[in-house]
């Protein structure tokens, strides 16, 4: 008797592991705020944008890709997929990658809004469990002239964010205004809404 206990609890247990399914540093930090164990998949998908596709279903399509990728690997446990892309109207500001590009892209911000829309798609086959949110940030950035650019780039080298921009650095002096019903989301993982669907589905976080 004793043992079927322990065996359900082991279950229980793996079932209820948490694999989140990405390489990012931002959101391996992010998901550790909620004190949870978890461990990380890195997705091997193509994120080229489909053709006739919109910013925001890119952004649903990817981010349950990335979830479903996790989940074919560990069936038993709860896949959390998540993307960010930056939005100037229709245009899709990437990664930089390098200095020049990134000078390029704020320069092209300079003095327009640009929207960072960021999905999170949790999945857990065993539990019969998919769902998924978009939480776009809206941002206007200031007139910038080249001295603030450059010595932005310098101080952050934001070379791997989407649109060249770190909102929880030196990036935030560059705005003019930020809209967004969850502060976390333009960081790359939309805690409030995770949080509330993690507990739905049975994680203890308090």
């Amino acid at each position: 008797m004793l043992l079927l206990k322990n065996n359900r609890q082991k279950d229980r247990q793996k079932m209820h592991s948490i694999i989140l399914a990405s390489s990012s540093i931002y959101r391996k930090e992010l998901l550790s705020r909620l004190k949870v164990p978890f461990n990380t998949f890195s997705p091997d998908i193509d994120e080229s944008r489909l053709a006739n596709e919109s910013i925001p279903a890119m952004v649903e399509r990817l981010s349950q890709a990335k979830a479903n990728a996790g989940c074919l690997q560990n069936p038993e446990s709860i896949c959390i997929g998540s993307d960010v892309v930056a939005g100037l109207d229709d245009l899709i500001l990437g990664k930089p990658e390098t200095h020049e590009n990134a000078i390029e892209q704020l320069a092209q911000m300079s003095g327009n809004e640009v929207i960072f829309y960021t999905g999170v798609c949790v999945s857990a086959p065993s539990l019969s469990f998919e769902t998924y949110h978009l939480s776009p940030t809206k941002v206007r950035f200031k007139k910038l002239t080249e001295d603030m650019i450059e010595h932005y780039l310098q101080k952050e080298k934001p070379y791997q964010s989407a649109g060249s921009f770190k909102a929880e650095t030196l990036a935030i002096a560059l705005l003019e205004s930020y809209e967004c019903e969850d502060p976390t989301a333009i960081i790359g993982l939309p805690l409030i809404f995770l949080s509330q669907k993690l507990i739905e589905i049975g994680v203890k976080i308090f």
